[in-house]
């Protein structure tokens, strides 16, 4: 098989035919062409890998054929020839796209050897698109399991802000919400793609572990820094930083990350030198930061630095339409991981999570299905494989199951399933049971429930 396919475009048979020896003796395939025009044609037929451009040819010149393959064929490299001693003329080639040029009289081997380099350079990039493709696969916005109105609300803010070049967003949400998995979105679907995403967990570290961590240090700042450490700040340079829990970070330390987030400037633990990166900050917390910067645990400089763009999850409780997709989800995934032929969750089991207050969100109803699917072995997991530890009423008919049906009695459990699911919000509430606000609050004094 042919190391890669090249096309030799030169007025000159002699430089054609001696270019094309040497690279076939070197398990390349190489095509010729006399004109810019004959270029053309074989490139539309043959599709190859890289040109080898002479930049004087009579009719259309090398320049101009060079801008209509970076135009129409940015994938394939160009590597011009020249016989002028011009720079400029070379300089204006590569500004215009092309990888490399070639004065004549030229040495085969260094022929050999740039050709090499740009096929090498060429794989490389084949290889980050691929990789970066599979990752967007991975972590994008696709990705992320939802069926609510309220989930694809957060999903056109973050595909905005993974579009623009804003430098610092803050995600809230309560815990296992899926605050990660919004900030990787971000990252993947950015033009930062390709560079990294690094995650610090601000509650995982003590603070003088976190501050090295995050900034770096310089062999012998303190006892233990045997030599220089990057930090996340640098190694995250034209990517994306991802703090985790900033809500609980130490004082001391936000005053350093503000500093940072203003001037986009460090110093590593123990040096003395400014560095300047490129990143975008995703600061992620389950915390109330309004009430701890009255309880003055946080700062309300940081706070406002952050909150540029802010991005609120709702928790699985107020967004019970997720319900079904994510447990379907989580079949399919714990199928392939524990090698089971569990087929569905019955539409009871379903109607009884979407009454579940979910405290833990996503994170436990994963954690749900898993459960299930491990201790049972049967086809399909129903209400009584479910293990919901803070139960609201599972649906309403399973409250007044084996009773006198009372008209009033299940009235009343369907506002209080109603309140629960909406964390208490009478509008949402009211929503969920299609009446008014005002119709609900006058049937939540007569069951006494205000």
């Amino acid at each position: 098989m042919a190391k890669g396919r090249i096309l030799v475009i030169d007025d000159e048979y002699l430089i054609r035919w001696s270019l094309q020896q040497n690279l076939v003796e070197h398990g390349y395939e190489v095509l010729m062409a006399a004109s810019a025009e004959e270029g053309l044609a074989v490139m539309e037929m043959e599709d190859p890998d890289l040109v080898l451009l002479d930049i004087q040819l009579p009719g259309m010149s090398g320049m101009d054929l060079l801008r209509g393959i970076r135009e129409n064929r940015p994938e394939c490299a160009v590597v011009m020839i020249t016989a002028t001693s011009d720079l400029s003329v070379a300089v204006r080639a590569m500004k215009d796209g092309a990888f490399d040029y070639l004065p004549k009289p030229f040495n085969l081997d260094e022929v050999r050897i740039t050709v090499d380099k740009a096929l090498e350079t060429l794989r490389l990039k084949d290889e980050v698109t691929r990789y970066r493709e599979k990752e967007n696969r991975r972590y994008g916005f696709n990705n992320i399991i939802h069926r609510s109105r309220e989930m694809e609300e957060v999903l056109d803010v973050g595909r905005k802000i993974a579009l623009s070049d804003a430098t610092t967003v803050l995600i809230t949400g309560e815990s296992g919400t899926g605050k990660d998995l919004l900030a990787q979105a971000i990252h993947y679907e950015s033009r930062r793609g390709d560079m990294p995403f690094m995650p610090v967990n601000c509650t995982a570290l003590p603070r003088e572990l976190l501050e090295s961590e995050l900034m770096g240090h310089e062999k012998g700042a303190f006892t233990d820094a045997k030599s220089l450490k990057k930090g996340q700040f640098e190694l995250s340079d034209g990517g994306t930083l991802f703090l985790d829990e900033i809500g609980d970070m130490p004082m001391a330390l936000q005053a350093k990350i503000l500093r940072f987030l203003e001037n986009w400037t460090f110093k590593r633990v123990g040096g003395t030198r400014d560095i300047t990166v490129d990143v975008r900050v995703i600061a992620a917390t389950n915390k109330d930061l309004e009430g701890k910067i009255r309880e003055q645990t946080f700062r309300e400089d940081l706070y406002y630095r952050l909150n540029v763009i802010p991005i609120n999850i709702p928790p699985l409780r107020e967004r019970p339409d997720d319900v079904a997709p994510l447990a379907e989800h989580f079949l399919a995934q714990f199928n392939r991981d524990l090698g089971k032929d569990v087929r569905e969750v019955t539409g009871a089991a379903i109607k009884a999570m979407e009454a579940y207050n979910w405290p833990g969100n996503v994170r436990e109803l994963k954690n749900v299905i898993e459960r299930a699917m491990i201790l049972s072995a049967k086809t399909a997991i129903g209400v009584e494989d479910l293990s919901l530890s803070r139960s609201v009423p599972a649906h309403p008919s399973s409250v007044i199951e084996g009773k006198t049906l009372n008209l009033d009695e299940t009235e009343k459990v369907l506002i209080e399933c109603a309140l629960e699911r909406s964390g208490e919000n009478q509008s949402k509430a009211a929503r969920l049971l299609g009446i008014s606000r005002d119709t609900l609050r006058y049937r939540m004094k007569k069951h006494e429930l205000l």
